[in-house]
Parts: structure tokens; sequence; C-alpha cells
């Protein structure tokens, strides 16, 4: 009998839809989903994290997809896979998101998204509604 515990996390890489994928709730297993040291970052207003690669900018990993305000507004662009978990501040650990968290997830962050600096020299994400089939799963 095994003693592992695995949690149930929304995978978003650059230019691919989000996935649901089950990993170890360990920190090499989390770590190599990010390719590297953690990040938490809980922009959502709820118990939801995102968790990305701390050093992704930094590297010059591709950016992913865009955090944005209520109003639209572009507030971050997070660089490299991230995923999304339940991360209630009563637990010590990383747990699955539910259902309803998934649908909500998915739906937010379904499409991959390219940057780009406008002549104002503000940054801006463009969706990309639809995926080339290459890119599909």
């Amino acid at each position: 009998m095994s003693d592992k515990v695995y949690i149930d996390v929304l995978l978003v890489q650059p230019l691919k839809p989000p996935e649901l994928v089950r990993v170890e709730d360990e920190l090499e297993p989390l770590q190599k989903l990010v390719g590297g040291d953690l990040e938490e970052y809980m922009p959502f207003g709820d118990d939801v994290a995102l968790i990305c690669n701390q050093e992704g900018k930094f590297r010059g990993d591709t950016l992913n997809r865009g955090i944005y305000g209520k109003d639209g507004e572009l507030l971050d662009v997070i660089a490299g896979n991230f995923f999304i978990c339940y991360a209630p501040i009563t637990s010590e650990n990383f747990l699955s998101l539910s259902e309803e968290q998934v649908k909500e997830y998915t739906e937010k962050f379904k499409y991959p998204e390219l940057f780009f600096r406008g002549e104002d020299g503000k940054i801006f994400g463009k969706k990309l509604m639809r995926v080339a089939p290459d890119l599909e799963r």
C-alpha cells in the first residue's frame, strides 16, 4: 500500500489549452510541472493558487497567460508552465481543485495568448481563439 498523496491540478502550458493532471503532492514532482522552484501567487480573490516557476520571467521562459483585473487591465504575465490548485490558508499543502473550480479556471485560461508591446510601451495580450491543429492534444 502506497502512502503517496496525489492531487488534481490544472496545468497551463504556453500555447496549449489547460489540462487536468494528477500529480504527487511532493516538492520534486510539483517543481517538475513548472520547471524549477515554486512561486505561489493568489490573484483571484479565493483560495485558489497559481503556482509558477519563480525564475520563469528572469530565465526568459515563453510568456504564457495574462492575469487581468476586473476592468480587463493586464496586471501580470506568467512565463512558462504553471498550475492551478486549491490552497486554503488552513492547509499546509496544496489540494485538489473541485469540479467547479476546474470548470471555472479551464474557462479562464482556455485560450493561449501572445503578448505585444504597444506604441505607448504598454504590454497587451491577444487571445488565440483557435489553436493550430499541430498544437492541439
